[in-house]
């Protein structure tokens, strides 16, 4: 089974704070992140290239390791990225995903600004 696209945009990536004194959390664990989730349900591995852009610099190119055929995988975006260990820093920052075959991908976000945790996820457009 082939679904998904070989391009995913996520304009709108922000990680929250990681907050390690927030006395209101009731599991220690659990700090502000956010994933990129990425599902390859053919049967080649896929090649993945992200891009993150920023406000204020020009673009990063990060390699993600191959992902195997029909397997998923979650980057966190708040800890180093690719064989280059990139760390996105805590500003505004968007990111395009290149697959050599179609993938699906996703990101989501823990959000612990406020006492309520927020965990939300949101489709990428593929293009």
């Amino acid at each position: 089974m082939k679904t998904g696209s070989k391009v995913w945009i996520f304009p709108d990536g922000d990680i929250p704070p990681r907050d390690p004194y927030d006395l209101s959390l009731k599991n220690e664990g659990t700090h502000g992140h956010e994933s990129l989730v990425i599902l390859n349900t053919g049967d080649e591995p896929a090649r993945l290239r992200l891009s993150v852009f920023f406000t204020d610099q020009e673009p990063w190119q990060i390699e993600l390791p191959e992902l195997g055929a029909r397997r998923v995988v979650c980057h966190r975006t708040n800890e180093p990225l690719g064989a280059e260990n990139r760390q996105i820093p805590q500003v505004q920052y968007s990111l395009v995903l290149e697959s050599s075959h179609p993938v699906v991908a996703q990101l989501g976000r823990m959000d612990i600004r406020q006492p309520n945790l927020a965990y939300y996820t949101v489709m990428g457009h593929p293009a």
